[in-house]
């Protein structure tokens, strides 16, 4: 039986949940799609954003090179897509820092005027074994309000504007908005969702890779009534944008901005948990258990280990209801 699986985030986090799903398809027969925010305005894919309009392509790129095929053609071909031009000298280049992926992801929308084929295209272009779509098919921008970004006056609360400034901020995030407030939902998105058996929410960056789905309205209301079980994978530490949130407290944000929202399993390294009895309760109070297996790298840092994942996904995604 064919099991459908949708993956929500975006970045290097949704990369490393699609690798792993990839790692668990020789023994469940896996339908996966991801869907990927589109709130992107730094490095290439605000650069293109800005000069050309349209969606931002970058963590598009990286979840379809996640599922690249394993042909030597289609591995040369996402190779290709990751390439990265060299910083300009001195005359200036306009091709500098741009990721070869990000222009052809460019070039498709402009060429055939809709994003959803345009990513269908590119993936058959790397042997994709699964599909990607953007949360919306307009881009979106995300502004958070945040106490404490000077140091110096800690309990001031300033607006910070773009995912880019959000995500490097050392002050504590209190609140996070999009905007358009509204944005439409991708269709195929809310298609994917509702016909779904596993959602999955994470890993990756809480506040600009994870938590916009929840403010997408029809995604939203797509994934409340999904039939689908939900899982929810932790980080391993935490970043800048979640400095000082506790692992309980990234359970919480998600009750925070979508109340309606019950999950089935919180999937968690046991080392980076710590004391686990916070996050039990944290995951209780969404209707979850929580589930601790080693599923990061062994060289300390944190980083999720495609293959270690995919094996505590494997008789997850594989039980019966």
């Amino acid at each position: 039986m064919t099991v459908k699986v949708v993956a929500f985030g975006g970045g290097h986090g949704l990369s490393a949940c699609l690798r792993a799903l990839r790692h668990c398809v020789p023994e469940i027969d896996l339908d996966i799609t991801a869907v990927v925010t589109v709130g992107d305005d730094g490095g290439s894919s605000g650069r293109l954003r800005a000069e050309r309009g349209g969606l931002p392509p970058g963590d598009l790129r990286q979840a379809l090179v996640a599922l690249a095929g394993e042909h030597p053609a289609t591995r040369r071909s996402a190779g290709l897509f990751q390439h990265r031009f060299a910083p300009a000298g001195p005359a200036g280049d306009g091709l500098a820092g741009h990721a070869v992926g990000n222009l052809v992801l460019c070039g498709l929308m402009e060429q055939l005027g809709d994003p959803v084929a345009a990513l269908r295209h590119a993936g058959t272009m790397l042997g994709a074994v699964g599909r990607v779509l953007p949360m919306s098919p307009q881009p979106v921008g995300i502004e958070a309000l945040v106490r404490g970004v000077d140091p110096a006056r800690p309990d001031e609360i300033r607006t910070l504007r773009g995912q880019h400034q959000v995500a490097v901020t050392t002050g504590r995030v209190e609140s996070l908005r999009l905007t358009p407030h509204a944005p439409p939902a991708c269709a195929e998105a809310v298609a994917a969702t509702t016909e779904a058996d596993w959602l999955i929410f994470g890993p990756g960056s809480w506040y600009t890779s994870v938590l916009p789905h929840l403010l997408v309205p029809g995604l939203a209301e797509a994934i409340v009534a999904s039939p689908a079980r939900r899982l929810v994978t932790l980080n391993l530490a935490a970043e800048k944008e979640t400095l000082g949130l506790s692992v309980a407290d990234h359970l919480a944000a998600l009750h925070w901005y979508l109340p309606e929202l019950k999950v089935d399993l919180v999937l968690a390294d046991g080392k980076a948990v710590g004391d686990p009895e916070p996050v039990e309760r944290a995951a209780e109070s969404l209707g979850a258990r929580l589930v601790l297996a080693p599923v990061a790298v062994t060289d300390g840092t944190p980083r999720h280990d495609p293959a270690a994942l995919g094996a505590a996904l494997v008789p997850v995604l594989g039980a019966d209801r």
